[in-house]
């Protein structure tokens, strides 16, 4: 067998055994130019609703390069129903958070526009390439969808109720976060990150005036947005998601 190399790639197509798929510019530069990839080896490619596949780079250069695959490695898998929204933030601290999103499992990305957001340039095709990077890194099999901008208000008027929107007050006087996590643990639920400067008075009135709402304290210091959003879906995560569902199945 020709030797694997370390490498995986998102598929926006159906992955079907002995198919032959012709990549795109991006992905022909990256295994040509980037990898030095030759013809005759073995790659992984990936998505949703296939799961991920052996494939043999059939010719390669960096215009074009064409694929076939071989055979299936991986099935696609149910994953945990959770959104993430958050108010963008400078440029390296958006990627981090996004990055650390796909990491942590987050279905949807909804960014949201406040009056303390730092960025109102929304860059959303920007923002799903990165979140494929991430996933093609993590050996994550789906792609979280990325959302347009919403304000505040429209992200509150338009909310289906049926979602748990749990916000992470950095007020510090929210409920505790394992104990409320877990009382919600069946229904389907979304985390809302404040803006590098806090929401104003207005905002965390009108977010906690909704019934869907549930305040949640992240403990006793202020973190930074970035942190509060990793934080907070790793306990999500540790609590009713896949984390706590890998250890049941040990």
């Amino acid at each position: 067998m020709a030797s694997i190399r370390n490498i995986r790639l998102y598929i926006d197509c159906d992955l079907i055994i002995s198919s032959n798929i012709e990549l795109d510019d991006m992905k022909s530069h990256y295994l040509c130019n980037v990898m030095r990839c030759t013809q005759g080896e073995n790659i992984k490619c990936f998505n949703s609703q296939d799961g991920e596949f052996l494939c043999e780079i059939q010719n390669i250069n960096k215009k074009s390069t064409t694929i076939k695959v071989l055979q299936q490695i991986k099935t696609p898998s149910l994953e945990s129903d959770i959104w993430l929204i958050f108010a963008p933030l400078k440029k390296d601290k958006t990627d981090f958070v996004i990055e650390k999103a796909v990491e942590l499992g987050v279905s949807k990305i909804i960014p949201v526009i406040t009056q303390h957001t730092n960025s109102e340039k929304i860059k959303v095709e920007r923002y799903k390439q990165q979140a494929i990077e991430a996933a093609e890194q993590c050996e994550r099999l789906s792609i979280p969808q990325i959302s347009t901008a919403k304000s505040l208000t429209d992200l509150l008027t338009e909310w289906n109720k049926e979602r748990v929107l749990f916000f992470m007050n950095e007020q510090r006087n929210g409920q505790d976060a394992i104990t409320t996590f877990t009382k919600y643990a069946n229904k389907p639920a979304a985390i809302l990150i404040g803006p590098e400067g806090g929401f104003s008075t207005d905002e965390i009135a009108k977010i906690s005036a909704q019934d869907f709402v549930k305040n949640i304290s992240l403990g006793p210091r202020i973190l930074r947005a970035e942190t509060a959003a990793t934080a907070s879906l790793a306990v999500w995560q540790s609590c009713v998601g896949d984390w706590k569902k890998s250890k049941e199945n040990l």
